[in-house]
């Protein structure tokens, strides 16, 4: 039986909406902001700190700072306190991940979900995409300009793409990691409907996947 639903999402599809909804029609709790607010708590930083560097790889400057200092343990200290980057989030996240898979009745939201909890078998897998102009579309309803929206879209989702092979060394996305992968142009309804009823066809049959994660490493 499904305790667990990730969604993975390209962004402006409307992907943070869907889960959501779905987490509101299952009465499960949504690891969304939860799970931002879980991850500050746990690195002792402010939610901002970790909204900056969601998803998102550090910028090759900070990464090279970071290697420099590494070679004095006070400064290296130092910076390791002060600074939230992409390695804590990676780190916190596989440690928050077996709570929620020991909790179950969850759905959760990027940050790697569906690489960390891939051998639950009571874990649905979902990618969510969408056509450029409908992300544009949504983007601009939620208050974008459509330059805002066309460069948001344009590098986004390339973030992702560099986080995902540096930690993971797998592309994005890993096809072989979903269950379903559905164009949400066709409605947030329709999505959730398509989700729900494809989860009552392969309920009880955990999905094998030729992925095998790599330990998660720091290189510079």
């Amino acid at each position: 039986m499904f305790r667990i639903i990730t969604i993975e999402r390209e962004y402006g599809c409307g992907g943070g909406a869907i889960a959501a909804e779905l987490a509101n029609r299952l009465g499960w709790e949504l690891w969304d902001h939860r799970l931002t607010e879980e991850i500050a708590r746990r690195a002792n930083v402010d939610c901002s700190a970790v909204m900056r560097c969601d998803e998102r790889m550090d910028s090759r400057f900070h990464r090279l700072a970071k290697a420099f200092w590494r070679g004095s343990y006070d400064r290296g200290a130092a910076l390791d306190n002060q600074v939230f980057d992409a390695d804590c989030m990676v780190s916190m996240m596989e440690q928050i991940a077996p709570k929620i898979a020991q909790e179950g009745n969850a759905v959760v939201v990027g940050r790697g979900a569906p690489f960390f909890l891939r051998e639950q078998p009571d874990a649905f897998h979902v990618f969510l995409y969408a056509p450029r102009a409908e992300k544009i579309r949504r983007l601009m309803l939620e208050g974008s300009s459509h330059s805002e929206a066309e460069d948001m879209v344009d590098t986004v989702d390339r973030e992702r793409i560099a986080l995902v092979k540096h930690y993971f060394d797998a592309d994005w996305p890993t096809r072989s990691l979903y269950h379903v992968m559905i164009n949400t142009a066709v409605g947030n309804q329709s999505v959730i409907e398509t989700i729900l009823n494809t989860m009552q066809l392969v309920e009880g049959q955990p999905k094998a996947t030729g992925y095998e994660r790599p330990k998660v490493s720091n290189p510079v």
